[in-house]
């Protein structure tokens, strides 16, 4: 069982349209309407993989109870933490090219009683899962070392915790040693403090991270692949991609094959690829099943093209 806690869920709203035109009335071609976050997104991608997922979300008002609904509706296990705020609702536009353009609201602000029964939660169900994912944005109220206290206590239950956060809760969260970190190119730069211009610059970068802390470093170079960087060394995976439709959840749909297919190695580096190459070719944050995998076209190697530039 894979278990994911999403401290800032969301009810995300996605509209295709031909063409975003600032000022003007857009009439969309398409709708979708999903539970979000990036903790969210890993339960459904895992769920839609035929795996058994638990997902530890808190969740507040009518569009709380909407997520819930809809993550109920898509087999996954819901272990609420109700919270007097409303979750928050987010909206994405996308257009044919690619492009898209995101809204996304603060959403509730957590009172201290409301942070520890995430936590306690969390402490219910982390004995029975083989990972636990910690994925997205702190909301108000929770303080950066906040993911760093669940690293520590999911550790305390004997689990592999995987984390998928950026600047100062990822930073903070290091010193836990969380069993994998996955970020990605523009977090990764944030993260140590400089841009990087090659492949070679975001292994760098990920053996920093392994050094202040993380146990490996899954990070997503976009359209130039991605990278596992462990104590096993450096591999690489790349598959090429006709056409993006949506990019939204695509790390977490590749999250969700790496931690399913064992959360290290080869393997799980492979089916980590293919679950990102499929989900941008789906609309909205749809996320991929078995059928829209295509294994063949992924390519890993320990050969990693160092010198290659990485894309804008």
């Amino acid at each position: 069982m894979i278990l994911t806690v999403t401290p800032n869920p969301s009810l995300d709203r996605t509209y295709e349209v031909p063409a975003l035109e600032r000022g003007e009335v857009l009439r969309a071609t398409g709708e979708r309407t999903d539970p979000g976050g990036k903790g969210v997104n890993v339960s459904r991608a895992v769920a839609a993989a035929g795996h058994r997922t638990v997902a530890v979300v808190p969740l507040g008002g009518a569009p709380g109870a909407l997520v819930a609904e809809l993550l109920a509706g898509q087999g996954i296990e819901v272990a609420p933490v109700r919270v007097a705020g409303h979750t928050r609702s987010n909206i994405a536009v996308a257009e044919p090219d690619g492009t898209l353009t995101k809204i996304n609201a603060p959403g509730p602000e957590l009172t201290a009683d409301e942070a520890e029964a995430i936590l306690r939660s969390v402490g219910v169900h982390a004995p029975t899962a083989d990972w636990v994912a910690c994925c997205g944005s702190l909301p108000r109220g929770l303080a950066p070392e906040w993911y760093a206290e669940l690293v520590a206590r999911a550790h305390g239950h004997g689990s592999r915790i995987a984390l998928d956060t950026s600047g100062p809760s990822l930073l903070a969260a290091l010193s836990a040693r969380p069993d994998v970190v996955k970020p990605n190119v523009e977090e990764l730069a944030e993260a140590v403090g400089r841009p990087l211009a090659t492949v070679g610059d975001a292994v760098k970068a990920a053996e920093e991270l392994r050094a202040a802390g993380a146990g490996a470093v899954l990070a997503s170079l976009g359209a130039d692949g991605q990278l596992l960087v462990s104590k096993a060394g450096v591999l690489h995976g790349y598959a090429a991609v006709a056409a993006v439709r949506s990019n939204v959840g695509a790390g977490d749909a590749s999250l969700a094959g790496f931690l399913a297919a064992g959360g290290e190695g080869p393997g799980a580096l492979a089916a980590a690829v293919a679950h990102g190459a499929a989900a941008v070719q789906l609309p909205g944050s749809e996320m991929p099943t078995p059928a829209d995998l295509n294994p063949s076209a992924v390519t890993v190697t320990a050969d990693v093209p160092l010198d290659r530039a990485l894309s804008e």
